[in-house]
């Protein structure tokens, strides 16, 4: 049974009337998705454009939400391909288990995570979610179920990650998770001045577990690029006050807040932007040694407040996520920073991160070694104009754009920031199906 809905990505912009179908167990995911006439996998809707729309087809994957088994002497996972990471968490951390690899929300399911290769804070280290895959079973367009692994079906197994579901369905899979003693992180906040301070803080700062940076974009002259890095360890029983050793994975319950309305337009602007960078970066100023975070506050800051995303209004948001080469990273980030200053549309939710080497055998993987900056923006004509701006930036620098946060980039800039490898996932395509038939908008408009 299909219904009609009217769907968007986590910015809300832009929305598609699709045809949904949602199977609730992996054998009924073939006839459906051989009744329509194309169609997309869509998990939780996070990605934040087009990737999971297609008027013509989309199938949900919520339902297939099943924990399979668990090897706790190897911490291997094996689930359907709706169980969300939220899940997975609450059911495994009190066990002494974390995800190896956690993008900003919790709220994405293990299919989507696989699609879109996420990242975390700790991609410098330990690589991006697929690192972490041991196998996949992969519905094909062909109505063929293959098991993907370094083994079996190599080529599937390396051009599924960050195909955003175009090579095919992913039902289930089995991914590695990482112990942990506790369910708290110890924190520390070095203080960057400016951009320089801030690269150099990362840079000195590779043997750190977790990093990530929050950017004030709008700042200008010299304090261009001023932030706040924080380093991140999990905590180990002994790091706790003796009052939460003996309940360790206990952290302090908090109940979700939620945005209960679109805020109007205008609330977003310079001035209002510009004042809460600059009182976010005097309150992180005042941080002093290292201190007890909760996972969920570092983690997952923003999944406290639901329905973060209406802040941008009704006509939605764009996020601009860009990866730039080490090379090139301190003159790029520094055009960007001064191109977003100059335009006035400062992004609050700007987070500046360190990438390790990335994953050049699989072609769609958004990671190159260097750094990411990941700024969100109301649409507007403006913003739009701006974003053409930054993508001439991103190019000249030698980098990429992120295919999980994209809802605008053009054909010149995806073959410009992924080069051959795009050629090489188009010829897989082209020999796995025939034209459309697993495809989204977003595919649709990139030409994938």
């Amino acid at each position: 049974m299909t219904r009609r809905v009217e769907l968007s990505g986590w910015g809300r912009w832009p929305r598609v009337l699709c045809t949904v179908a949602s199977p609730a167990r992996p054998e009924a995911v073939a006839p459906t998705l051989a009744a329509l006439p194309s169609a997309i996998p869509r998990g939780l809707g996070r990605s934040y454009g087009d990737a999971a729309l297609n008027a013509a087809g989309v199938i949900s994957c919520r339902r297939l939400d099943r924990m399979i088994r668990f090897d706790p002497g190897t911490g291997l996972l094996e689930a359907e391909a709706g169980v969300t990471l939220d899940a997975v968490i609450a059911a495994f951390l009190p066990r002494g288990f974390f995800p190896a690899v956690t993008p900003g929300t919790r709220f994405v399911t293990i299919g989507g995570a696989i699609a879109a290769d996420v990242h975390g804070k700790n991609h410098h280290r330990d690589g991006s979610f697929a690192d972490h895959v041991a196998w996949f079973d992969l519905l094909c367009p062909d109505g063929e179920l293959r098991r993907c692994s370094p083994q079996s079906n190599p080529e599937l197994f390396r051009a599924t990650p960050g195909a955003m579901g175009l090579t095919g369905t992913i039902l289930t899979a089995a991914i590695r998770l990482r112990r942990v003693e506790t369910g708290w992180i110890m924190q520390r906040t070095i203080v960057a001045p400016d951009l320089d301070a801030a690269i150099a803080a990362f840079e000195a700062n590779l043997d750190a577990t977790y990093s990530v940076a929050w950017i004030d974009c709008l700042a200008g002259g010299a304090r261009r690029g001023r932030s706040l890095v924080y380093l991140g360890e999990h905590a180990t029983r002994d790091d706790l006050p003796p009052a939460r050793r003996a309940r360790p994975f206990e952290i302090p319950h908090r109940r979700p807040r939620r945005v209960p309305l679109d805020a109007p337009a205008v609330a977003l602007n310079r001035l209002t932007v510009g004042l809460f960078n600059a009182a976010y970066f005097r309150a992180g100023s005042r941080r002093s040694g290292p201190e007890l975070v909760d996972w969920a506050r570092y983690f997952h800051p923003l999944d406290s407040l639901l329905d973060w995303n209406r802040i941008y209004g009704r006509r939605g948001f764009a996020q601009y996520q860009c990866a730039l080469p080490l090379a090139t990273a301190r003159e790029g980030l520094s055009a960007l920073l001064g191109a977003i200053a100059a335009s006035g549309l400062g992004s609050f939710l700007a987070v500046l991160k360190r990438f390790g080497p990335g994953a050049p055998d699989r072609p769609l993987s958004f990671p190159i070694e260097g750094y990411t900056l990941a700024l969100d923006f109301p649409v507007s004509a403006a913003a739009l104009r701006l974003m053409d701006r930054l993508d001439a930036i991103t190019r000249e620098a030698g980098g990429r754009l992120y295919l999980a946060k994209d809802s605008r980039m053009t054909p010149e800039t995806l073959k410009a920031g992924y080069g051959p490898a795009l050629d090489r996932f188009r010829a897989l395509r082209a020999a796995q199906e025939g034209p459309g038939r697993m495809t989204s908008a977003l595919a649709q408009r990139l030409g994938l």
